[in-house]
């Protein structure tokens, strides 16, 4: 095999972008199902606690606990509110999950009231489903609360107040945090599962030991390999940017062109992490089995879920190995926080780092089964 040749290298990746094209439901698959993705998650994957059923025991049964419950039936985020005469019924509801919280007001809440005296009220919680207990629990706590000072205007006065500014996403809108990370997770899953394929796809077809005959190196043919993945993945990685700002309204403060950069180079190391899983697997099953053996900590590891400061010090330290960590952080800062460009590449780097890596490897593993 000879030195690398410009003319062999266009003629390998023509060859492998009209494989990977040409026929219509590869082409709609390529590109269709991470839109639907997008589209799906923006709205499915979030952690906010919206139409909650409310059990109500009223033991009161006065006007002050009357005022409670309007206010808290009036939340957007409550949806119904079904009161009960007596505890075993409210237990029932609870164990049945009809309801997701219950609230029991005292016998004396009224008489509390009348008399200007705090009067507090019970609150159960579904713990099964303890995220969106906590959150519901938090909403109906705000509403106590702000009725007991407006009761005692005194005391709340007395406490002080503050004022309370949301940096980066003032109204608290989940899709604009959602988003940015979903943009990761989606490119991430469909450039290593398509790269996954492309090795184990030519053994399987026998078409494999043609290119153990050509004369095309190693290098070559692994670049080959790697554009049209590539290239799609910058293609829905643009896609989803515009999706972002003209369907989902979510704002991009960041500077382009770091931030293109910055996509590159991740899809650079996705794509070694997906040649890796390709030159290992004899079969396109075994190299789906692969992809979704990578994907799935990807996935978990990037902070997406759950923030990486929560996890134990030891996966913290693993964490440094997932490229979707690194563009996680450069996604949401350029979305929201319009991160500079010296910090964009500050957090480029190791995704170069983890793409070296992982195409050394894969280039070994592959000159390895040529030879």
């Amino acid at each position: 095999m000879g030195s690398w040749s410009w003319t062999r290298q266009r003629a390998m990746i023509i060859k492998e972008v009209w494989a990977l094209l040409r026929d219509r439901q590869g082409r709609i698959a390529l590109f269709a199902p991470p839109l639907i993705q997008l589209l799906l998650f923006s709205f499915a994957a979030t952690l906010e606690v919206k139409n909650v059923e409310v059990g109500l025991l009223d033991l009161s049964g006065g006007a002050a606990s009357a005022e409670l419950v309007q206010r808290v039936a009036g939340s957007p985020n409550i949806s119904g509110i079904q009161p009960f005469h007596a505890l075993p019924g409210l237990e029932q509801a609870i164990d049945r999950q009809q309801v997701l919280a219950a609230i029991i007001i005292p016998p004396g809440f009224d008489a509390a009231r009348a008399r200007g005296e705090a009067a507090d009220i019970g609150l159960v919680l579904d713990g099964r489903r303890s995220n969106a207990a906590q959150i519901t629990g938090s909403y109906i706590s705000a509403i106590a609360g702000q009725l007991g000072a407006e009761a005692q205007p005194q005391i709340a006065r007395a406490a002080g107040s503050s004022a309370v500014t949301h940096w980066f996403n003032p109204n608290l809108e989940f899709i604009w945090f959602n988003l940015p990370g979903l943009i990761a997770i989606i490119i991430s899953v469909s450039a290593i599962a398509v790269t996954a394929q492309v090795v184990a796809r030519e053994r399987e077809l026998g078409t494999f030991d043609q290119l153990l005959v050509s004369p095309l190196g190693v290098t070559e043919i692994m670049i080959g390999k790697m554009m049209p993945t590539f290239l799609v993945g910058m293609l829905n990685g643009l896609l989803f940017l515009v999706a972002a700002q003209l369907v989902f309204g979510v704002p991009f403060t960041g500077s382009l062109g770091p931030f293109l950069i910055a996509m590159a180079c991740y899809n650079i190391s996705l794509i070694g992490l997906g040649m890796v899983c390709s030159a290992a697997s004899t079969t396109m099953q075994q190299a789906f089995l692969g992809s979704f053996l990578v994907s799935v900590p990807i996935i978990l590891l990037s902070g997406f879920a759950s923030p990486i400061d929560n996890m134990p010090g030891w996966l913290q330290t693993i964490t440094l190995a997932n490229p979707a960590r690194w563009f996680m952080a450069i996604s949401h800062g350029s979305f929201l926080k319009s991160m500079p460009g010296e910090v964009v590449f500050a957090l480029t780097w190791p995704m170069l780092l983890i793409a070296l890596v992982t195409l050394a490897a894969s280039a070994w593993m592959f000159r390895a089964r040529m030879e």
